[in-house]
């Protein structure tokens, strides 16, 4: 008898333990997004591609079998970093219109990418200054107290996938000393060209054929834009160059897009490049003074003003002097109070 209840008693115990929990070979990705941008997303890394369906209500659902890692994850307008391994269930919820701000996550996963919506807010926040107005010892302090902002961030994310977060705080020192170098330049640059007489450009291709010279736009602003086809966040800044221009349309200054297309950008050849800058600036009839540099990144008016990066945005007086080598961008309202404070 005694034996017969051990027995049964040891069968209830093992009856009683969980079974592991089995882990799925692929992770799901579903959720809604407002005010669509497009009807597909596309989630994709250096060696993962997916395109994923989304709905005329803007929900969307799929699966993927991923090696655990950052995807970026693309609707066709804007893009974010999230954070993907097989097992995850993960929702997400945004809504265009404040795509950064508005992006949520919930589900499996949620934890690891909730942390990377933080970070991009986090470093908007901590990078929204106008470093290039700095002298050096303070853009060192500036960047500096980012450091040691992120380094604290960073440090209370404790249960956090090592995977989702090690990239970030491996590459910090790297990445602000690419940032810092950069604003350094601009501000080693206005230094040097500010108030000066600006490098010139002359008889270069205009969409329709035709030469525009930087001298032929003597007695206005002239607010140039440095561009290629194949440059997103140039891309990025039309809808805003776009606006900028309508606002300040019939005012005294002149928009300038200076294509940097060449050869080496489209296969070797220049008819290609010449061919791609044309089908892009009807395609988003794009408008003010349309035109392409002729050596591309080794025409004269580039080299002189250092241009390593684009997009870059110039801003030029009606004497021909410099105002800013390095200027705002069109998505940066401190575009409309230089213009404003020149009275443009």
């Amino acid at each position: 008898m005694k034996k017969t209840l051990f027995a049964l008693g040891a069968l209830s115990i093992f009856a009683c333990q969980q079974a592991p929990k089995e882990i799925k070979d692929y992770a799901s990705l579903s959720g809604k997004i407002s005010n669509k941008n497009s009807d597909s997303l596309l989630i994709r890394s250096r060696t993962y591609n997916k395109t994923i369906k989304v709905n005329e209500d803007g929900t969307f659902s799929d699966t993927l079998k991923v090696e655990a890692g950052l995807y970026n994850f693309f609707d066709g307008t804007e893009s974010t970093t999230i954070f993907l391994k097989n097992g995850y269930d993960l929702n997400i919820s945004l809504d265009t219109k404040t795509f950064d701000e508005s992006l949520k996550y919930t589900g499996e996963g949620a934890n690891d990418n909730n942390f990377l919506a933080e970070k991009s807010l986090l470093q908007e926040k901590l990078f929204d200054q106008d470093f290039s107005t700095l002298d050096m010892d303070g853009l060192d302090k500036a960047f500096n107290d980012i450091e040691s902002e992120l380094t604290k961030f960073y440090a209370s994310k404790t249960e956090v996938d090592s995977l989702a977060i090690t990239p970030f705080t491996s590459s910090l020192p790297r990445m602000l000393d690419s940032y810092k170098k950069y604003y350094a330049g601009a501000i080693l640059l206005r230094q040097e060209m500010a108030g000066k007489p600006s490098p010139e450009f002359t008889d270069y291709e205009n969409i329709d054929g035709t030469k525009t010279s930087l001298a032929d736009l003597k007695g206005k602003y002239v607010y140039v834009d440095v561009w290629a086809t194949w440059c997103g966040p140039c891309k990025a800044e039309i809808p805003s160059l776009k606006a900028l221009e309508k606002e300040y349309h019939g005012k005294n200054i002149a928009f300038v897009s200076m294509s940097v297309d060449d050869d080496r950008t489209h296969g070797g050849s220049w008819d290609k490049a010449k061919e791609d800058w044309k089908a892009m600036v009807a395609d988003k009839e794009l408008s003010g003074i349309q035109i392409m540099a002729p050596e591309g990144w080794k025409s004269q008016f580039v080299q002189d003003y250092k241009i390593t990066g684009i997009p870059r945005f110039i801003l030029i007086d009606p004497a021909g002097n410099v105002v800013d080598p390095s200027a705002p961008r069109p998505s940066d309202e401190k575009i409309k109070e230089i213009f404003n404070a020149l009275s443009i």
